[in-house]
């Protein structure tokens, strides 16, 4: 890496860092809240888990189709785009609960994905001019720098209620009001502050000179596809990302119900939620460290591992607040932490360039879609069956990422291709 390129690795991390910090106030100041809300609009806690599910349908779709964006204009164009559509979201999401409308809220929660799939985006940002010895590392510290606004996010719970009776609409929408502000000055940093654009920087380098290189011919799909057919060990990289990313949307998006069910006030709930969320963002540059040195197989492994027990412990918590479920749903966030940045990493390394933005939408598309099944059924296991079979019936998934990470191990002495960039 040239030292100018080098420099420009650093700026952009920063940048990312700095935007990930607020832009995650939006993803998840309105968590603790998406379920109760939906309940009420719905009048059934069977369907309470739509919200969320919706959400993370919408980050699946708008992944992909960001990522095509991305790949014709670049990172900013897309990260940009991503959060001016979850700010649309957030104000769908008020709308609705001040007209009573289910269906809008549903729309809302589906445009607010998008910023979900902005962040999602923005891990791969991160790496597009690392070195392979520390392209974890970079990944990582822009998935931490999520922890900033997501542990304040759903802290500001109680607040944003007080913030709602200002405004005079439903104290639930509050979270959504406030999480719209936080993504336009998101949209507004990055547009600003990234640039040079990480990926065409890649491109230019990777041509010999500052150019966009074009892309090759065939759909985004194909590209993707095609990618994964010549390198098998982005198909285990992938799975295994969803599946842990499914095991953590399942029994996270059931907790303030469970939690609501025993007495826990909104404000112990927000705190519980905080503290899932710390698990998952906070130790991120630990786990960077610890892919790049031990590998990404063992790491995601790990994660698949601290998710079964974390679901153990889940399964054993009574209604209402407990140590049970507090430290389950802390370990759920370090599992997926585990899981999250190591899949990442060699989704992001074994990617041509040339189809790079193609696979990568594709992975956070599956990843996404896995995950909203997962939520959209988990409402209804907790109804029929409750919380506790939920959390053992998911233990299926955490397995599964345990066997997509030996199998990436079997692939992974592959060598990598020189077009990585």
């Amino acid at each position: 890496m040239t030292q100018d390129v080098a420099a420009i690795q650093r700026r952009t991390v920063r940048v990312l860092v700095l935007t990930q910090a607020v832009g995650a106030v939006g993803i998840t100041i309105g968590i603790a809240t998406a379920s109760l809300l939906a309940r009420d609009l719905s009048g059934s806690e069977a369907l309470s888990g739509l919200a969320q599910t919706a959400q993370v349908l919408g980050a699946a779709v708008t992944a992909f189709l960001l990522a095509s964006l991305m790949g014709r204009r670049g990172r900013r164009i897309g990260l940009v785009t991503g959060y001016l559509l979850g700010a649309g979201g957030g104000v769908l999401a008020v709308l609705a609960g001040v007209a009573g409308s289910m269906p809008l809220l549903l729309v809302g929660a589906v445009l607010l994905g998008a910023t979900t799939a902005a962040n999602n985006a923005a891990r791969y940002a991160a790496t597009d001019l690392a070195t392979d010895a520390t392209r974890a590392r970079s990944l990582s510290l822009v998935v931490w720098a999520t922890t900033i606004g997501a542990v304040a996010g759903p802290n500001l719970t109680g607040p944003a209620g007080s913030f709602a009776d200002a405004l005079s609409i439903p104290r639930l929408t509050g979270p959504f009001a406030l999480g719209a502000i936080g993504m336009l000055v998101a949209a507004g940093a990055v547009g600003v502050l990234l640039r040079p654009d990480p990926l065409l920087v890649a491109r230019g380098s990777a041509a010999g000179e500052r150019v966009v290189a074009e892309l090759p011919s065939g759909s985004s799909w194909s590209r993707a596809r095609a990618a994964v057919e010549e390198r098998p060990v982005l198909g285990y990289a992938i799975a295994g990302l969803a599946l842990a990313h499914a095991t953590m949307i399942s029994v996270m998006v059931m907790t303030p119900l469970h939690m609501e069910h025993g007495g826990a006030e909104l404000e112990i709930i927000g705190i519980v939620i905080s503290i899932h969320v710390l698990g998952m963002f906070a130790f991120a540059p630990l786990v960077g460290v610890l892919a790049d040195r031990v590998g990404r197989p063992p790491v995601l492994a790990s994660g698949g591992v601290v998710l079964a027990v974390s679901l153990a412990l889940c399964a054993a918590s009574p209604d209402g607040m407990s140590w049970q479920v507090t430290s389950g749903l802390f370990l759920l966030g370090v599992g997926w932490s585990l899981s999250m940045v190591s899949a990442s990493t060699m989704v992001a390394e074994h990617a041509p360039l040339e189809a790079r933005t193609d696979v990568q939408g594709t992975s956070d598309l599956v990843m996404g879609l896995t995950a909203a099944v997962a939520g959209g059924l988990a409402g209804l296991v907790v109804d029929l069956a409750g919380y506790r079979m939920l959390a053992l019936v998911t233990v299926a998934l955490a397995a599964g990422t345990v066997l997509c990470a030996v199998s990436a191990g079997n692939r992974a002495t592959a060598v990598l291709g020189s077009d990585r960039g």
